[in-house]
């Protein structure tokens, strides 16, 4: 395994063995268990898979919590693990460690609609009957907001309790589908993704918005065109913030249960 005196170096992207071929990952629950530590094995595949064909991530969180997970294990920059790195659905990108253009959430809604959309989530949340109720409810992000019914500071223990709560409460469904009814005209999604929270963006700005970077690259002196993007993701079924990029024409998508079906799959197709 690398260390941060030896980062591995890799073949110019135009010059890896696969041609105008990248394979893009979720984060929580592809590469990593939700909100925790990728593992040194799939950072290792990860590498491997690097010297044969582009790799990018494209996930819901912001670009800290992604170094939390995948940088910080190897104790480097997020953006020196992956070719394009693609944070908050690709509204915050990277390509080979370079800032792209970015998008904000709060330029497209406006301040006064968003103070209307924090009034009725944070009234409909204090009026929820659910087991456990933490802290930050509303997490406020360059392209998004992240709704949390339990707060986003409920520990693991509490994470997962609550993920087998809503499975049969439906507590995240039935909230998506109240706030559908009162800001559908404003043109939002809400997708629901990980164990205890949602997230709400413009529509279009789901993780598709990534591959908008991907075509505006390649019309780029040097840039190239990738024909073939494979895409792993868990969250893949109809309202999960996978689904919109899974089922995408553009793209070969892959369905996993979590990292350990992620390797599995990538040893299988690549030969790792």
């Amino acid at each position: 395994m690398a260390t941060k005196s030896e980062v591995p170096s890799y073949p110019p992207l135009a010059e890896r063995p696969i041609k105008n071929t990248i394979v893009l990952f979720d984060v929580d629950g592809t590469l990593t268990p939700a909100r925790l530590d990728a593992s040194p094995e799939i950072l290792l595949l990860l590498s491997q898979l690097r010297q044969k064909v582009a790799i990018g991530f494209v996930g819901g969180s912001d670009l800290p919590k992604q170094q939390e997970q995948l940088g910080d294990p190897l104790k480097v920059p997020v953006t020196s693990l992956f070719d394009f790195c693609f944070s908050e659905n690709g509204l915050t990108a990277f390509k080979l460690g370079e800032p792209l253009p970015s998008n904000s959430f709060i330029k497209w809604i406006g301040e006064e609609q968003y103070k209307e959309l924090v009034r009725f989530v944070l009234h409909y949340i204090a009026d929820l009957d659910i087991p456990v109720k933490r802290g930050t409810f509303i997490e406020f992000r360059n392209g998004m907001v992240n709704i949390s019914p339990i707060g986003r500071n409920a520990s693991t223990k509490e994470r997962l309790e609550f993920e087998e709560f809503d499975k049969k409460a439906g507590v995240r469904k039935e909230m998506v589908e109240r706030l559908r009814e009162r800001f559908g005209h404003l043109g939002l999604t809400f997708s629901i993704g990980g164990q205890i929270s949602f997230d709400v963006f413009p529509t279009g700005w789901d993780k598709t918005y990534c591959l908008t970077h991907l075509e505006n690259d390649a019309k780029k002196p040097g840039g190239i065109e990738y024909t073939t993007i494979h895409f792993f993701g868990d969250k893949t079924m109809v309202g999960g913030n996978d689904y919109e990029i899974y089922e995408d024409p553009r793209t070969i998508g892959h369905s996993v249960k979590g990292p350990e079906d992620t390797i599995r799959e990538l040893r299988e197709m690549f030969d790792l």
